[in-house]
């Protein structure tokens, strides 16, 4: 997998992509030995997780076709990463950004898109990411001219930036030995479109998308889809083969320690991956190769939010 360091780019665009992958030794011992758990560094990125993929495919593919024209800013609804990931790309090519995001998100990514000029609008605390979307829309509707509404939830090339890039990296560093990839649910566009690729490569491999366990959750960035707006984009049928419920204890403690052993500082839904990714190497036993993902760095979660550990949920 080749990294960016010895790259001459002309745009920080040009560094989205191509994350090295790195193997969790301690994750495989206690899945039992005899596996293999590689987990792919999306934190890598310029703007520092995931979703530096969807958006840059959801802003090029606008802007080719017209949907994004000059003197339309782009808004969208996003609980962090996605936000920081739009602030970059359209700090680099001069287009106005506006956010819709819970009022609870951590500080740290409020301060880093507002540090790129973008302009924050807060729905309320209490309706969570679902909230953010319905405010969202409704300012859309309000002034439909203003805005070019992206809807990570609903737009094809949220999944289709994985179906191109995170999939295809994926084949091309583990091939035939991959035997599971497991990701969480969160706009749902990495799961879909990397499991979409995968599966055209080899449609043995299994699929695995991870959901909170409950409703009232503590792992940012994820849904639980039961309890929530199904995005447009989830289209499960030929692509997911199970969906695996995830406790955020155990998330945060897998995310604790990766950190402490292996020294690879996580946020909590990249310990929800890591988590699940164990069990389905447990599950599968010997010779398992277990693909997952690393959304972002654990520093975007240093403010304390009112679902940490010493709060009931």
């Amino acid at each position: 997998m080749s990294l960016h360091s010895n790259q001459t780019v002309h745009s920080i665009l040009d560094l989205v992509g191509n994350t090295p992958l790195i193997r969790l030794r301690s994750v495989e011992k206690r899945a039992g030995g005899d596996v293999e758990i590689w987990a792919k560094c999306e934190f890598e990125n310029p703007g520092g997780s995931v979703k530096d993929r969807a958006a840059r495919q959801m802003i090029l593919d606008a802007l080719d076709d017209g949907r994004l024209a000059p003197g339309k800013g782009l808004i969208d609804s996003t609980s962090g990463n996605t936000g920081v990931a739009y602030s970059m790309i359209g700090a680099a090519l001069g287009i106005p950004i506006t956010l819709v995001m819970p009022a609870n998100v951590s500080e740290a990514r409020k301060n880093i898109t507002k540090a790129y000029g973008t302009k924050l609008v807060y729905s309320s605390e209490l309706e969570g990411s679902d909230g953010a979307i319905r405010l969202v829309q409704q300012i859309v509707q309000d002034e439909p001219d203003k805005y070019f509404f992206p809807n990570q939830y609903a737009n094809p090339s949220n999944p289709k930036a994985h179906y191109l890039g995170t999939g295809a990296e994926i084949i091309e560093a583990v091939g035939d030995r991959l035997s599971h990839f497991v990701t969480g649910i969160g706009t749902t566009g990495t799961v879909i479109g990397t499991g979409r690729r995968l599966k055209e490569f080899r449609d043995s491999i299994e699929v695995v998308a991870v959901e909170p366990d409950d409703a009232f959750h503590g792992l940012e960035g994820l849904k639980h889809l039961q309890s929530s707006i199904v995005p447009e984009i989830w289209q499960p049928e030929g692509i997911i083969d199970r969906v695996l419920p995830m406790a955020t204890d155990e998330a945060w403690d897998a995310a604790d320690l990766l950190c402490r052993q292996e020294g690879v500082f996580i946020g909590h839904s990249a310990g929800a991956n890591v988590a699940s990714a164990c069990r389905v190497a447990r599950e599968a036993g010997p010779g398992a190769v277990v693909v997952t993902i690393l959304p972002d760095r654990g520093d975007r979660y240093f403010q304390p939010m009112k679902w940490e550990k010493q709060y009931v949920w």
